[in-house]
């Protein structure tokens, strides 16, 4: 995919602020330091596009790129972070579990998953709800280039063990650091977003 342009057009905090219009879009869900930002921005060959936050969980917004003028990623906030008030992730749950039953847009949730450590109890329970509601998953295996090449059939093995993945469930290891699964990453959204 050539990405001719990429901006990130609204920080959404409720439905209503949600992009109208219906281009197609992917949203990408993860625990707060997995390596979303990171991801994005080695998607979009755009370093500095989306933020990395010093403080894991602050992202307490939708945050909508808009890209190539023909489709949106949606990086949502990220789950797990215990800073967070109990009151605050009451609210952002309930704006989350809509977007994620009801925007008719939304074509696939990319999952990020830390590869170097067996999935933990949050994203178990995210796959679960998203497979739930019936929704498409492709699960990033973020930081491949931190585990031996050698021993990554054994972390994909644990990840889709833990998961529970469906055998055509997608697993990509991926590494911002050397490009590691960018273009099966592309295969897997562009996929999802236009067939």
């Amino acid at each position: 995919m050539k990405i001719t342009s990429a901006e990130l057009t609204i920080s959404a905090a409720k439905e209503e602020q949600f992009p109208p219009g219906m281009f197609p879009e992917v949203a990408l869900s993860g625990r707060s330091n997995v390596g979303k930002s990171s991801f994005i921005n080695t998607l979009l060959a755009r370093k500095g596009l989306a933020r990395t936050s010093q403080r894991p969980g602050k992202t307490q917004t939708l945050n909508y790129y808009w890209i190539n003028n023909r489709f949106h990623f949606v990086d949502v906030p990220g789950y797990g972070y215990a800073k967070v008030s109990k009151k605050e992730r009451e609210a952002w749950g309930r704006v989350l579990e809509s977007y994620f039953q009801n925007r008719e847009q939304l074509k696939a949730v990319v999952q990020l998953v830390d590869m170097r450590h067996k999935p933990s109890k949050e994203d178990v329970m995210m796959y679960e709800w998203l497979k739930h509601h019936e929704r498409e998953v492709i699960v990033i295996g973020t930081k491949a280039d931190k585990v031996a090449k050698g021993k990554w059939d054994k972390h994909a093995a644990i990840i889709r063990k833990e998961l529970q993945m469906h055998e055509d469930d997608k697993l990509i290891m991926f590494s911002a650091e050397t490009g590691q699964g960018k273009d099966k990453a592309w295969n897997a959204v562009t996929k999802a977003l236009f067939n």
